[in-house]
């Protein structure tokens, strides 16, 4: 349990540590290429280091040095791990590592913790089998079985639950047998797709991308090691921006790409139309809040600040609804029910809706706060303590999935 103290004023630096998305597709995508590649300023967290460990169980040498990784390639060789694969509730390691295990011709097993087991991952699996690779499931959920034949040529992928699925073939298209061709259907979270386009990009591979509805990838191409700097992790930037909105106080946060293909780039920028100034700077945002009004947004593009916004919105004038997110129900948790039910705890006016939320400020109050073993309910709900007197956090160390240091820089907002 953390207690949250509020604050008077705030007015804050904090430098942010490097993107989890950027991470885990440069791990795989280096792990690929031919050569020795240095990935500088990683984010280790629970969830990389599962991505971390699993390629180390496929042959692949990772050294963890200071600030940066050392990551040996294997050319596209990879070998058959002894053990099953554990990889926990990281839901961008399975479905990753699903399409690597593809490339190996013996059995591989995937498997995670008992959320994991009932997150969907089928769609994948299906365009999988299209492209000649062996793959069994679960109750449509892993564990996942997979003997990789991976032929290639054509296939068609349904990508409405999760936009990984698209990126978990992409990255490894470059070594099928044959050229690889991508027809999407109703295709979610579209920029995270453009990061991995841009991580395949830098190390070497082109793709052609027809309006993100058909993607053609042609194996005369493989990834080349070099030496790659992972950029800010924007998310995590999201909670920042909100204490300042929340509390009408100022941030400045560093260590971020104001051009970035993160998809959350565009939070501060629904922040300025609720109230907020902003200014972008070559490698830093800067926010100061203002008064708040509730707005309606579509918030597909931005999965995983939701929470934030929705943390916020309880401190903004009127109602703010937010729509098509119905994918948040298969993340670490369903993330519309459990916000539902924590900010009805703290006093607020909450509607469920099947695809989103709709929020209007009430009297808000201290309470405590599930996390469901959330890491971005955490990080969500302690911005409210900053107003709120009573906060707590239940299971406060879950950030470690994503932000291991999170508590650290959170206490820097008070200095």
């Amino acid at each position: 349990m953390r207690k949250i103290n509020t604050i008077d004023k705030l007015n804050a630096e904090i430098e942010i540590p490097g993107s989890k998305s950027y991470t885990h597709r440069a791990l795989l995508v280096s792990a690929l290429a031919k050569g020795k590649s240095i990935i500088k300023n990683p984010l280790l967290s629970d969830d990389t280091q599962h991505m971390i460990s699993a390629l180390r169980k496929f042959g692949i040498k990772i050294i963890i040095k200071k600030n940066y990784l050392e990551v040996y390639g294997s050319n596209g060789r990879i070998k058959a791990p002894k053990n099953k694969i554990y990889v926990g509730n990281a839901g961008t390691a399975m479905r990753f590592l699903t399409g690597f295990a593809s490339l190996v011709n013996s059995k591989v097993i995937l498997t995670g913790n008992k959320r994991m087991q009932k997150r969907p991952i089928q769609d994948l699996l299906n365009a999988l089998e299209k492209l000649g690779v062996n793959v069994q499931s679960k109750n449509k959920c892993p564990p996942v079985t997979i003997k990789g034949n991976f032929i290639g040529i054509k296939t068609t992928l349904r990508s409405k639950k999760s936009s990984q699925y698209l990126s978990s073939i992409l990255m490894i298209a470059p070594y099928a047998k044959n050229d690889v061709e991508i027809d999407v259907v109703d295709l979610t979270s579209k920029p995270y797709i453009d990061i991995t386009l841009d991580i395949m990009k830098e190390f070497g591979v082109k793709v052609i991308n027809k309006n993100y509805k058909k993607f053609i990838i042609k194996n005369n191409q493989k990834y080349r090691a070099k030496r790659y700097f992972i950029e800010g992790d924007v998310s995590n930037a999201s909670y920042f921006f909100g204490a300042a909105a929340l509390t009408k106080g100022a941030v400045k946060v560093k260590n971020i790409n104001p051009h970035s293909k993160q998809g959350d780039i565009h939070f501060v920028n629904t922040l300025e139309k609720m109230g907020c100034k902003v200014k972008k700077g070559k490698d830093f945002i800067s926010l100061k809040g203002g008064d708040l009004k509730g707005i309606t947004i579509d918030m597909n593009k931005m999965p995983d600040v939701v929470q934030t916004l929705s943390v916020i919105a309880c401190f903004a004038k009127g109602t703010t609804k937010i729509t098509n997110i119905a994918n948040l129900r298969i993340k670490e948790t369903d993330r519309i029910k459990a916000l539902a039910l924590e900010l009805k705890k703290i006093g607020a006016q909450v509607k469920e809706l099947k695809d989103g939320l709709s929020i209007t400020p009430d009297n808000l109050h201290g309470a405590e706060i599930r996390t469901y073993h959330d890491h971005r309910m955490a990080m969500s709900f302690a911005i409210a303590g900053l107003k709120i007197k009573g906060i707590k956090i239940q299971n406060p160390d879950c950030v470690a999935k994503s932000f291991p240091d999170f508590w650290e820089k959170f206490e820097e907002l008070y200095k």
